[in-house]
């Protein structure tokens, strides 16, 4: 008897939920938490040489939280000021790879002014695998370079459509 009650209340309850959101007589209220604040709508893409795998995922993340990009020259740039990558080796009976990327940006007005102080932002990944044994390094490697450049694109859009960025302050300017 009690199992029974037990899945009678859980049919009403998904069916009192279904009810209520389906009539249109419940629904959440407020901004879309993906939208970009609205002085980050059109942007401009500005990152050093060999970046290509980044760019194309930071277009894909802006593009899907609302942002144009835009070569437009009253938009505004995304400018990675430092872009490093660092492989580190640790040797033990197992090797261990780690990879970081380190990524350093602003967010620069139509004429090259800091909008927003430089944001620097880390993903890392590590691996292990026994250089007794044949293993697939480079290939686990590459996977792990791309899963660490999305990591890195999707903290950008992510600051930038919940505008955390913090502004530039005249004291900073004026150094």
């Amino acid at each position: 008897m009690h199992l029974v009650q037990r899945v009678a209340a859980v049919v009403l309850t998904l069916g009192l939920s279904a009810g209520l959101a389906g009539c249109g007589g419940f629904h959440l209220k407020g901004t879309n938490p993906t939208a970009a604040p609205l002085a980050y709508q059109r942007l401009n893409l500005a990152l050093p040489k060999n970046t290509d795998e980044l760019e194309k995922q930071l277009s894909v993340y802006l593009a899907a939280s609302g942002v144009q990009l835009s070569n437009a020259n009253d938009a505004y740039t995304l400018r990675v000021l430092d872009y490093t990558p660092r492989r580190q080796l640790l040797n033990g009976k197992l090797t261990e790879v780690l990879l970081r990327l380190t990524v350093t940006f602003q967010i620069e007005d139509h004429q090259g002014n800091p909008i927003t102080a430089p944001r620097t932002l880390t993903a890392a990944r590590s691996y292990q695998y026994d250089l007794a044994t044949v293993n697939t390094e480079n290939q686990e490697e590459t996977y792990l370079d791309r899963i660490v450049i999305d990591d890195i694109a999707q903290q950008i859009a992510r600051q930038i459509s919940a505008n955390r960025l913090p502004k530039v302050t005249p004291q900073s300017t004026s150094n």
